[in-house]
């Protein structure tokens, strides 16, 4: 690159003819202005030696500097001002065991049908959880209802939500109405009637799934499956649920019953069971269309029960691994439904509804555990005597 004369002659004069080498000196390089007048911003790099004087040290030295920078394809940020598009980011979601202290959102669901005697009960408890209440949202799937469950929940939801003490409001509610048909009836008797199992825990899984995914958002962590008819649990479930840090888990669920002045501590849920090799030869039998059903005797699986394992009074964080599971009270990493673990409407490994989900979330290769000295206690309910 040529200089003008004239440039040459005031930087001379500027900075003496014998800085002249080391300016422009064969072993340099130097950064040229557009004028003396920018001077103060000129400077070079480089020895100040010709190469053919360095020694072989100098020029070791001499070519050991850093690199200069080459920025190649460079781009500015596009920006996107389109009211239609929007952006989610799941890679900051996480489920972990101090999910309370890293401010994990937990999505609360509960399906009804004919549930209005067992709303204000419900709420009760939802009061004192002690996981912060701007972390939670709650939502409901009302379906196929013939008494004011819609009436009583929203006028529940419409009190709690307008309460402004501490820990009473929660981030947000949510009500899903949706009517399947669902043609069993509701008493007793034909509700745990082994003929209705099949068709039922068919109907609640597609019930199930519809409140799901209507309520799911990209920033919950947890998911936090709970019946409208439990009578008590402790007030930190959820911090102790997530404390485990596993992908699928449950405790026992027991009710309490009275008979002469006596406990009775009944156990309630047999659909929270281990596989035998008596119940894998079975099922070899089985059209994969069949549903199995726990807790009634026309299909002998010899499962062992979370309900009948376990008490109280023990260590409540004992773990053991299960195959099938109830659904009272779940609570499951956000990420497993997300990757397409529901609750099957239909015979998936011979199981529906719950059970058939934790076989699903097995098949992909999640944890499905059991607490069986973590008790919940559901409603009592005369059941039929052909249950186990």
């Amino acid at each position: 690159m040529e200089v003008g004369q004239g440039q040459v002659a005031s930087m001379e004069s500027d900075s003496g003819a014998g800085n002249k080498d080391s300016l422009f000196g064969v072993g340099g390089y130097c950064g040229l202005v557009d004028s003396v007048m920018e001077w103060d911003h000129f400077y070079c790099y480089g020895s100040s030696k010709s190469p053919m004087e360095m020694s072989i040290n100098e020029m070791v030295e001499w070519n050991g500097h850093a690199q200069t920078p080459v920025i190649f394809n460079h781009h500015e940020p596009y920006e996107v001002n389109s009211t239609s598009i929007s952006s989610m980011d799941l890679n900051p979601i996480r489920s972990t065991s101090k999910a309370a202290a890293n401010g994990e959102r937990v999505l609360i669901l509960t399906p009804l049908r004919d549930a209005a005697p067992y709303i204000q009960k419900y709420f009760d408890l939802l009061y004192k959880l002690t996981y912060p209440h701007e972390l939670i949202d709650l939502a409901f799937l009302v379906g196929d209802c013939k008494d004011d469950t819609l009436a009583v929940l929203s006028s529940e939801l419409n009190r709690i939500q307008s309460q402004t003490e501490e820990k009473i409001a929660f981030r947000s509610a949510t009500i899903v109405q949706k009517d399947f048909g669902a043609d069993v009836e509701m008493s007793v008797e034909e509700r745990h009637s082994f003929a209705a199992q099949g068709p039922r825990r068919k109907s609640i899984g597609r019930a199930r799934n519809y409140l799901l995914y209507s309520a799911l958002k990209a920033d919950h962590s947890w998911v936090y499956w709970r019946d409208v008819d439990i009578v008590d649990s402790p007030d930190k479930i959820i911090e102790d649920f997530t404390a485990h840090d596993k992908d699928v888990l449950v405790p026992n669920i027991w009710f309490h019953r009275y008979r002469d002045g006596h406990d009775i501590e009944g156990r309630f849920d047999y659909n929270s069971w281990i596989e035998s090799d008596k119940g894998r030869r079975l099922r070899a039998t089985l059209d994969p269309n069949t549903v199995l059903a726990e807790g009634y005797r026309e299909y002998d699986t010899g499962r062992t029960y979370l309900a009948t394992m376990g008490d109280w009074r023990n260590n409540k964080d004992e773990e053991i691994e299960l195959d099938g599971i109830g659904g009272v009270n779940i609570i499951v990493k956000a990420d497993v439904h997300r990757t397409g673990i529901n609750f099957p409407a239909y015979a998936f490994e011979n199981q529906a509804e719950t059970e058939g989900f934790a076989r699903m979330a097995k098949r992909a290769g999640y944890q499905v555990i059991g607490l069986p000295n973590y008790v919940v206690w559901h409603i009592d309910t005369d059941e039929k005597p052909g249950n186990i």
